[in-house]
């Protein structure tokens, strides 16, 4: 059987420290089977000497395979082009892209430079399965060295259409680079419709009717394949963290007022003003909530090199700042807000005792917190999931109150409809969502993806 080769911006080595592969390293965790080998970047950054060998370690039969960034590559690839052009751009912030040559050049470079790295790794029937938009040609670039094998790419975050993908130079060649790829992965119909319509755009090529064409002679299969969580073990987490310390303590400092919680990293994608102003409109409006709720709000800050990422951590804190010091009282403060990354099993007892779930990213590929909030969800009483339409789950779990993050007054409407929801309708609502969290395993997802990646 064919060795599956994952490649990804980082590697997750086990029982690394401060480790950054996050929630690909949880969706991947049924493909890493003996034998699978996961190559990617180390996290360090140096000096790196030319013709500088990958890294090699062994763990439970799996074989992770590392190389180092140099500081102008890290800065290039990674804070410049990576989070400064792509990110902004492929979430629908144009005002935020900051396209620089010199960054493209360096991007394309370290691309380059795992493919030569990772070439000679590969034996002949391996199948190469790419990772996120780290990588867009990393395809291309290990065709140019010769490779034939099966290569395919998943993307984690959104697509945008024709008119958008516009404002990047050399739009065109950047399409033509992920043609590159046998198999194109996304989470939802309208990222894979996005990419289809600037392939028919900027390279004159139609799909069929299964959105399936060929390029420069290659036949390239486009699919949609949501990924999804472990919830049995999710579910279990919770149930476990919520007879513990930790979520006693919290209990006992709420003093029976209700909890809407919400956890991302500290990302402009992720909608946290637009929450924060919502949820101060909740009090403005419906002041029979003040004092008988309280908002936490888990914020790991990420990306820390990334000027935006600085100045929205600033604007952050002066905006809570603001809404508890309008709001709060002697013995309540509306919002608790936290920085520090938080235990992840600690946070799904935090999920199960609270009454609302507040997931409203702005834009985003799929959002596993939502999946998660409802896997950790007691059947007896279970919380209610709002979610943002923009989020890729928004296309599964339905179920949920969907909400425009943009429109403050129909967040906190939405709230307060889940403050006053009735058991009845809370458990309908679950079950349903429950069934649909349950269906999406990362073994579903890593199983899909590879059946088309593999010859026929």
């Amino acid at each position: 059987m064919a060795r599956l080769v994952i490649v990804s911006n980082r590697v997750q080595i086990p029982h690394e420290k401060n480790p950054r592969a996050g929630g690909l390293a949880v969706a991947l965790g049924s493909g890493l089977v003996p034998g699978t080998m996961w190559f990617g970047w180390s996290g360090k950054r140096g000096h790196v000497e030319e013709g500088a060998k990958p890294a090699l370690h062994e763990a439970q039969g799996v074989t992770y395979a590392t190389i180092d960034l140099t500081e102008r590559e890290y800065d290039d690839f990674y804070v410049g082009f990576s989070n400064g052009a792509l990110w902004p751009l492929l979430h629908f912030r144009m005002g935020l892209f900051e396209f620089k040559r010199e960054e493209e050049e360096g991007y394309a470079a370290v691309n380059n430079r795992f493919a030569e790295s990772l070439l000679p790794l590969l034996k002949d029937d391996d199948l190469v399965w790419v990772h996120d938009y780290h990588l867009f040609p990393l395809g291309a670039a290990l065709r140019a060295h010769g490779a034939g094998h099966r290569i395919g790419f998943f993307l984690h975050i959104p697509f945008v259409p024709p008119a958008m993908l516009a404002i990047m130079p050399r739009a065109r060649e950047f399409i033509a680079g992920i043609c590159a790829y046998d198999v194109v992965g996304f989470h939802t119909e309208d990222h894979k419709k996005a990419f289809l319509e600037c392939v028919h755009v900027f390279l004159g090529v139609s799909a069929d009717k299964d959105g399936n064409f060929v390029f420069e002679g290659r036949r390239v299969q486009v699919v949609v394949d949501p990924i999804g969580i472990d919830a049995e073990e999710f579910a279990a987490a919770a149930a476990r963290s919520v007879r513990g310390t930790k979520v006693k303590r919290m209990r006992e400092s709420l003093f029976e007022r209700k909890l809407v919680i919400g956890a991302d990293r500290l990302d402009y994608s992720k909608g946290l003003p637009q929450r924060f102003r919502a949820f101060a409109r909740l009090l403005d409006r419906f002041p029979a909530h003040r004092r008988h709720v309280l908002m936490m709000q888990v914020a790991a800050t990420s990306r820390e090199d990334v000027d935006q990422y600085k100045q929205l951590r600033r604007d952050l804190d002066r905006l809570v700042g603001d809404i508890n010091g309008r709001f709060s009282e002697f013995d309540w403060t509306p919002i608790r807000y936290m920085t520090r990354a938080m235990n992840r099993t600690t946070l799904a007892g935090f999920y199960r005792m609270a009454q609302i779930g507040l997931v409203t990213p702005l834009r985003d590929g799929m959002n596993l917190v939502a999946k998660e909030f409802v896997a950790a969800q007691s059947s007896a009483d279970p919380g209610v999931l709002i979610l943002s339409q923009f989020a890729g789950a928004a296309h599964e779990l339905g179920e949920a109150l969907l909400v425009n993050p943009f429109d403050a007054d129909g967040v906190a409407e939405a709230i307060d409809q889940a403050l006053n929801m009735e058991l009845g309708e809370r458990k309908e609502r679950w079950h349903a969502l429950r069934d649909k969290v349950w269906a999406g395993t990362p073994e579903r997802f890593t199983e899909t993806f590879l059946a088309a990646l593999r010859p026929a």
